[in-house]
C-alpha cells in the first residue's frame, strides 16, 4: 500500500481539521488490513491463508523520531546505512499454523520470500537458477530453521554492508558491533585485538569478496541511491505551476 509513504496525503477518514496526517495514514492502513482479514473470514478462507505484512525500508526522516520500540529511539532511518535504514517489520499470521506472539531470531532477507511462499504453496522453483533466497517456512510454523541464513547483504547506491547475527562490515572496512541493535551499533576500533571481532571481520570480508559489489553496476548518482535522480526530478518539478503543499512540506523526495 502507498499509505505512510510520501506524499503523506489526507485519507478518506481524515478530519477536516486534522493536523497529523501521518497518524491518519497509519490508522487508515490498519483499517484496510482489517477489511482484508474480514473478507477472508467472510469467504471462509482465513484458516487456509498466510498473511505476511512487511515494510520495504526504514521510516523516512521526518517521521523516524516517532517510530520507536517501547519508547526507545532506533538507529537509523530510510536512506541511511544504519540498522533501521533496512531493518523493517515483518509480521506473519496463519491461524493454527504460526505460533502466536513469537519473535524469530532468524536473519531474514526479502529475497527469502520467494522460496518460502513457493514451499508453502507447493509450487516448484525454477530449475537451473541460483536463487539468493533461503526458505524460512519452518520458522513460520514455529520450527527450527532448515537452512539458517548466516548473513544478509544490503546495498544503497555506492554503499553496502553484510551483516550476521552480531556484526556488520561495510564497503569501507568499518566493523560494527550489533549486539545492541536496533538501538545502537558502535563502530569497532580499527586497532582492536579482540579475537571475536577479528574473526567476525574475516568472516564477513570473505562474504564481500565473494559477492564483489564493486564489480557490479554502481549507481552513478550522488552515492546515496536515494537522490540519484534528484536533478531530473527537480527540473521536471520546476516546469509545474506552484501549488499549496502545506500538508506535505516535509515529505521526502522519493
Amino acid at each position: 500500500m502507498s499509505h505512510v509513504h510520501a506524499d503523506i496525503l489526507r485519507t478518506p477518514d481524515s478530519a477536516p481539521d486534522s493536523n497529523d496526517l501521518y497518524r491518519d495514514n497509519v490508522n487508515y492502513m490498519d483499517k484496510l488490513v482489517g477489511k482484508l482479514l474480514a473478507e477472508l473470514e467472510r469467504l471462509k478462507l482465513r484458516d487456509n491463508t498466510l498473511i505476511v505484512f512487511a515494510g520495504d525500508n526504514g521510516t523516512a526522516p521526518p517521521y523516524a523520531p516517532r517510530s520507536t520500540v517501547h519508547g526507545k529511539a532506533l538507529s537509523g532511518h530510510k536512506g541511511t546505512m544504519l540498522e533501521c535504514g533496512a531493518l523493517v517489520p515483518c509480521i506473519a499470521s496463519w491461524p493454527g499454523k504460526t505460533p502466536a506472539a513469537k519473535v524469530s531470531p532468524s536473519l531474514i532477507d526479502l529475497s527469502d520470500f520467494l522460496p518460502t511462499l513457493a514451499e508453502i504453496a507447493g509450487a516448484k522453483l525454477p530449475s537451473g537458477v541460483t536463487l539468493d533466497g533461503k526458505g524460512f517456512a519452518p520458522q513460520l510454523l514455529g520450527q527450527a530453521a532448515a537452512w539458517p541464513r548466516e548473513w544478509i547483504f544490503v546495498e544503497l547506491g555506492r554503499h553496502w554492508y553484510d551483516r550476521d547475527a552480531g556484526w556488520k562490515l561495510n564497503q569501507s572496512g568499518e566493523l560494527f558491533d550489533m549486539k545492541d541493535s536496533p538501538f545502537a551499533e558502535p563502530l569497532v576500533p580499527a586497532t582492536t585485538q579482540n579475537d571475536t571481532a577479528l574473526a567476525a571481520r574475516k568472516r564477513l570480508q570473505a562474504v564481500l569478496d565473494q559477492l564483489n559489489p564493486a564489480g557490479g553496476k554502481l549507481d552513478p548518482g550522488d552515492g546515496s541511491g536515494k537522490h540519484a535522480n534528484k536533478a531530473p526530478k527537480a527540473a521536471k518539478a520546476a516546469k509545474k505551476p506552484a501549488a499549496a503543499t502545506s500538508d506535505n512540506a516535509n515529505a521526502e523526495d522519493e
